[in-house]
């Protein structure tokens, strides 16, 4: 392969080697609580510094204000996860601290700043395509994928918006997989339509080879639309119809020849009548005209001799 080309269905994204940990974090009920104690507390310091005495207490009044500002900095680390969701930390907005996956109220260092992410599964459908096959036919294809990201440090630091680049690879990788195979086989080799299962599945392998490195995982794809392009349509559906009598008419032969080969047999073992060859070939004849033609055969009644 050349240097610097990427092979076919391959992600061309590298990335920055951060991957996700578990971030620390602690129960924040107790913190809630405490903290609103400590306000109340703080703010009753307060009151009594500028209230209680005729003079103000300057020192109790800062007092109260240093117990007010710690217990609201304290409130400020509170971070509530809900379920289906994480909290991706950064020490103001820098170093990656780790990622919160653990539903509730949680308190973490108020210096974190906290960056929502989903984790829930999600579907993505690829809209209406018009792209050519193996054969070089148009058709217009279609896909829905179920995705999930599954590390949401890669999710968030290795792209810039991981659900506009998993819509832009998956419609990508629906591409490349319709014009790699015929919309239509003769059986021997995959095609779109015919083998539906094996065309999801290298779908399915493509999609997550291309969203690896964004932290994604494809749970599932499957192709909900496939047809040809309208202005071939017509004559695609006449070729197939074709194709169809063709193979029918394939079969009638073949059952009405055995068919034939087994009444001369039965005839000549059961010594029935005595026919020569060129009674029998009038006879197989005959037999395929009535087993093989469309309309019902119209009989002749011979009232004379078998040679007449």
């Amino acid at each position: 392969m050349a240097a610097g080309t990427e092979p076919a269905g391959r992600s061309v994204v590298e990335a920055t080697g951060v991957v996700e940990r578990l971030g620390w974090s602690a129960n924040g009920w107790p913190v809630a609580v405490g903290g609103l104690l400590a306000v109340l507390a703080g703010a009753g310091i307060i009151a009594a510094g500028l209230l209680v005495w005729s003079d103000t207490n300057i020192p109790l009044v800062v007092c109260g204000a240093v117990v007010v500002v710690a217990a609201l900095v304290a409130l400020g680390g509170l971070v509530l996860v809900e379920p289906g969701q994480a909290r991706v930390l950064q020490l103001l907005q820098g170093s990656y601290q780790g990622t919160l996956r653990q539903d509730g109220l949680r308190w973490v260092n108020p210096l974190d700043t906290r960056r929502a992410i989903s984790t829930r599964i999600r579907n993505h459908d690829t809209g209406k395509a018009k792209v050519n096959d193996a054969d070089g036919n148009p058709i217009e294809i279609s896909a829905v994928i179920v995705w999930q990201v599954e590390d949401t440090a890669r999710a968030m630091f290795d792209v810039d918006d991981f659900e506009e680049f998993v819509a832009v690879q998956t419609e990508a990788a629906v591409r490349h997989i319709a014009g790699s195979y015929p919309y239509d086989g003769n059986g021997s080799a995959i095609s779109l339509r015919q083998n539906a299962d094996e065309i999801t599945s290298r779908l399915s392998e493509e999609v997550g080879e291309r969203v690896r490195s964004a932290g994604v995982r494809v749970i599932e794809s499957r192709i909900n639309q496939l047809a040809y392009a309208p202005e071939i349509a017509q004559a695609m559906l006449r070729r197939q119809q074709a194709g169809a009598v063709i193979a029918a008419r394939e079969q009638i032969v073949h059952g009405a020849v055995g068919m034939v080969a087994a009444a001369l047999d039965r005839l000549e073992r059961e010594h029935t009548v005595e026919l020569d060859e060129e009674r029998k070939a009038a006879m197989v004849s005959n037999l395929l005209v009535v087993l093989c033609g469309d309309q019902g055969a119209q009989p002749v009644v011979n009232t004379g001799t078998l040679y007449q």
